[in-house]
């Protein structure tokens, strides 16, 4: 009798070119073994079908035709995420059918069904993960969705949780088809032939220099910084000439394996770009993941690790299990602090994006070796000349000099060789080479901007970035829901879009920016309200019945002050990021990158006023307009404003830049590892006590990651800001505290390896993203820059004592007239710095309780305070001196000509130094033209062969060229 399958063979045979079969009236036959569905010809009993014979069928069949059951799959398959099929941690396959009669009958890898990284049959590696839940009533959006997810090629799995059955894992695949023709569409970058490298032509002289200079370099270690080749991978891209795919040139390309010649990340974006394209429903807006992800109908989406980052065996004997261990052992690890980071590997894992902020703070962090050298060179030259200041020994040894009361009332008189510790430390953040180093961290900050560009430039030819630019971004939904009723056509895709007019932007950023400056307001009010604490608590620790603080009042005060700063910039941080949000929303921006520039802006804005106004208050007003004794000024006519100490104000200054750098950075790293650390902790421990501590490791690579913490709602944006804060703090007063850049750099080596740490154990894979540079980061970074000249000039001539010193060197000292400002010209300084104030001239309300009769066993009759004001017994009395007038005006001088001088040194280092090195702009031209010739000898020789072939068989061919 004729084989129950002999017609349905033979209706597949009779048109192989078939690509999709669409027939009625076929019973259905479930075969459970295979997983899969059969079709059979009307007539055939389901008794009569032989089992092995299907088996057989199928494979044959399989060999020559791609078998699609999409319409039927449509109009069959469970609706509205029917999950009666999906079983807890079984799979219910949805992909396609080719793929599945591919499998059968074939040995299915072990290993790939292991990891988890596969589908079931373990050869569709699995580039997109999908997450809802099944009690979400979201169900019918999904549906549609997943339908045209599968419409577009991509194949399809569902996993129920193995900890939650309500949560379902959908497992994407894009085959070979799909992947070539998105990333034709996308114009993705590939390898197509290996580099050719050339040498320059050299001078015999400069060939004899590179001989004594690798001669010299073979006498030295080896460096340990750099990462050992044999651990890495050959990462063959950055080997070779790169093109953008093409389907019809893809035998110009080289590909030893299609299902690693698009490496993950690569794939990962290209199914994102899929699902950013795809409807979920009727109407024009209706359309892509962000919008299913905003309204809850998908609870999470992200693409897997590589694996696990731990392995039992040594990376060293046995090399690394996958990509992910391998970052987690030569990066994230703790014991590779010292070496460079793998930058070609991160931006193969993380993409382009990821990559360029870790090059870039590579790049800050080994810039700031040389500004943390100069700047501990400075703070040991203050140390070392620390016995031989004239200034420090004049204060130390000046115990007849008898100062005023610092605070009303409750505060003492005391001796001015009371503060000898304090002019101590002040010498050593307040002495010559302070200008110097001001000057270099000016030029120091223009010169890591110029070669960062350089440096960028390299990475973007590297990583095939030059030419790309970005797609034209799509319009935010929020943008498309307001103003849909009023459209008009877009220059650049001709299409009709929502438009906002130019009246209604206007009013929200004018209503934006008066939030702005309402919210800069509430940061001064704060500020003011640190103010009246320091003027109030001044009097109560010099109360106090604890002799320490008693004794120690102002810093006391200057440290709890800080403190409490602190706390109050962490609170108002968080109330920033609300506000920014909101006035962000309102403005309306037009498209995401809009939008986060806006939002960069604006966050920026408020926490570098909120972090450095107090700073600038005690660097620039602090003791400035306090008035004199007898004449105090007063906050509403009650509170007298707080004087600096007798050895003047940038120890203040000093210990906020300290305490507030010290105290900011430590809680950034604990919030960006501690946090997510405790968060993992905690999921891990439920699980153990639920299922375990085996269970545990048999969990699938798709539940690990979902377990994990997800990357920052706005991308990289946290860890720019703190890094930028943190550039602002070491250029904008580090005259003031010349330490501040090796703080930074002892921050940074440790940053690294946080944020290496994070990225490849704590949270969950990013979405590989490209980019060119660092956005509008790189403005602002210029933007400081300019403003620490300002400020830096203003620290030196107004905060310091290096004006009045170098005045009274060469005008009133012992050396004046003779150009000379030794220490030996010094002598008198202190004395000549101090005005007498007649103690009887005192208000009732600042008149101290003591009479100062512990000094000299007689009530006080003359005190000192720090200004430039005549005697009591002038003729005008407390007035301004000479001296006075004298300094005032080498500050205005200094300030200017320090500020032309710095600026015309950047302007001169920016024109010097080329955005693009010579060497590299020699090979792009270079590479431009070999890419050309091989194009044209690839085609050259195709059309040679396909001559030869026509030749050969014998068909007719025209005379073409060539």
């Amino acid at each position: 009798p004729e084989s129950p399958l002999a017609g349905f063979s033979t209706a597949l045979s009779q048109t192989p070119s078939i690509s999709s079969i669409s027939l009625e009236g076929r019973e259905e036959l479930q075969v459970n073994q295979l997983e899969t569905q059969i079709w059979i010809k009307p007539g055939i009993q389901k008794t009569d079908v032989d089992f092995s014979e299907i088996l057989n069928a199928i494979h044959e069949i399989a060999k020559d035709v791609n078998i699609f059951f999409d319409e039927l799959e449509g109009v069959n398959s469970p609706s509205k995420d029917d999950d009666s099929l999906l079983h807890h941690g079984n799979l219910t396959s949805t992909s396609d059918d080719a793929s599945r009669l591919e499998v059968v009958g074939e040995e299915v890898p072990d290993k790939n069904k292991a990891n988890g990284l596969y589908f079931r049959d373990g050869k569709c590696r699995i580039d997109y993960i999908l997450v809802y839940r099944k009690s979400n009533p979201q169900a019918e959006k999904r549906e549609v969705f997943e339908r045209n997810i599968r419409a577009e090629g991509l194949q399809m799995e569902k996993e129920s949780s193995l900890t939650n059955s309500d949560i379902i894992f959908v497992k994407l695949h894009a085959p070979w088809e799909v992947l070539g023709k998105y990333a034709e569409l996308m114009n993705v970058r590939m390898p197509f032939r290996r580099k050719i490298y050339y040498l320059h032509r050299r001078y015999k002289f400069m060939n004899r220099i590179e001989k004594q200079i690798s001669r010299f370099r073979g006498w030295l270690p080896r460096k340990p910084m750099k990462l050992d080749k044999e651990t890495l991978p050959d990462l063959e891209e950055n080997d070779c000439y790169t093109a953008p795919f093409s389907q019809q040139r893809i035998h110009h390309f080289i590909i030893h394996n299609k299902d690693t010649f698009f490496n993950n990340a690569t794939r990962s974006r290209i199914v994102h770009h899929i699902l950013q394209r795809v409807k979920y429903e009727e109407g024009k807006n209706k359309i892509g993941l962000n919008r299913l992800l905003s309204n809850g109908s998908y609870e999470a989406a992200f693409p897997l690790h590589e694996g696990s980052y731990r392995s039992k065996n040594s990376i060293r004997t046995h090399g690394a299990e996958n990509h992910r261990h391998l970052l987690y052992e030569c990066w994230a690890s703790w014991g590779v602090w010292y070496k460079y980071q793998p930058l070609d590997l991160v931006r193969r894992y993380f993409g382009e994006k990821i990559g360029l902020y870790f090059a870039w703070l590579g790049w800050y962090t080994g810039m700031l070796f040389p500004a943390a050298f100069i700047g501990l060179f400075v703070f040991l030259y203050g140390v070392t000349t620390l016995n031989h200041c004239q200034v420090s020994k004049e204060v130390c040894q000046a115990t007849d000099i008898i100062m005023c009361p610092i605070c009303d009332k409750y505060c003492p008189f005391m001796r001015l060789s009371d503060s000898c510790v304090y002019a101590k430390v002040t010498h050593l953040f307040d002495n010559g080479a302070t200008v110097f180093f001001a000057v270099f961290m000016a030029v120091w900050a223009t010169v890591f901007l110029e070669f960062w560009k350089r440096r960028r430039a390299v990475i973007a030819y590297d990583w095939d970035l030059i030419d790309w630019e970005e797609e034209e971004e799509e319009i935010r939904p929020q943008f498309e829901a307001k103003y849909s009723k009023k459209e008009r056509m877009n220059p650049i895709s001709g299409k009709p879009e929502p438009y906002q007019a130019f009246a209604d932007k206007c009013s929200r950023l004018i209503v934006s920016a008066s939030g702005i400056f309402f919210m800069i307001c509430v940061v001064i009010a704060a500020v003011f309200g640190i103010v009246i604490y320091r003027v109030v608590t001044v009097s109560t620790f010099a109360a106090f019945k604890w002799a320490l603080i008693r004794n120690n009042s102002q810093v006391a005060t200057t440290g709890t002050a800080v403190c409490i700063n602190f706390c109050i910039i962490m609170l108002l941080n968080v109330l920033y990021e609300k506000v920014a949000l909101f006035l962000t929303n309102l403005e309306q921006p037009r498209t995401e990158s809009e939008w986060e520039n806006s939002f960069t802006l604006k966050m920026f804005l408020f926490q570098f006023v909120n972090l450095n106004s107090s700073t600038f208050y005690i660097a620039f007003f602090l003791g400035r307009f306090t008035g004199h004794p007898g004449a105090y000024l007063r906050l509403i006519n009650r509170w007298r404003l707080e004087e600096c100490h007798p050895s003047g104000c940038l120890i203040d200054l000093c210990m906020q830049m300290g305490i507030i750098m010290v105290l900011k950075q430590t809680w950034n790293n604990f919030m960006e590892l501690g946090y997510p650390l405790i968060q993992n902790w905690w999921t891990r421990r439920k699980l153990r006590q639920e299922y375990g501590t085996q269970r545990k490791t048999n969990f699938p690579q798709w539940e690990k990651d979902y377990n994990l913490q997800p990357m920052n709602a706005y991308g990289l944006f946290d860890e720019y800001l703190e890094m930028i804060l943190q550039f602002g703090f070491t250029t904008i007063f580090v005259a003031a505290f010349p330490l501040a850049p090796l703080l930074a750099l002892l921050n940074n080596i440790i940053e690294i390896r946080l944020d290496a740490y994070k990225f490849v154990t704590q949270w969950r894979r990013p979405l590989a993203s490209r980019a060119k540079d660092i956005g509008i980061w790189y403005g602002i970074l210029e933007g400081i820059g300019i403003l620490s000249v300002i400020t830096n000039a203003f620290v030196i001539a107004v905060t310091s004592d290096f004006i009045p010193r170098l005045v009274y060197a060469y005008k009133y000292g012992p050396c004046a007239g003779q150009g000379e400002a030794g220490q030996k010209c010094m002598v008198g300084y202190v004395n000549a710095s101090l005005s007498v104030f007649l103690v009887s001239d005192f208000e009732n309300r600042s008149e101290p309780t003591s009479n100062g009769s512990e000094f000299s066993g007689s009530p006080l009759k003359y005190c000192r305070y720090r200004d430039y004001r005549d005697p009591p017994h002038a003729p005008v009395p407390y007035g301004y001196t000479l001296q006075f007038w004298h300094v005032l005006a080498a500050r205005l001088a200094f300030i200017i000509v320090f500020e032309h001088l710095v600026f015309c040194i950047k302007h001169l280092i920016s024109y010097l130094i080329p955005d693009l090195p010579k060497d590299l702009r020699d090979r792009m031209r270079r590479e431009k033209y070999l890419i050309q010739e091989m194009m044209y000898e690839a085609e050259l020789e195709r059309l040679q062969k396909e001559r030869k072939e026509r030749k050969k068989n014998g068909k007719s061919y025209h005379n073409e060229w060539p």
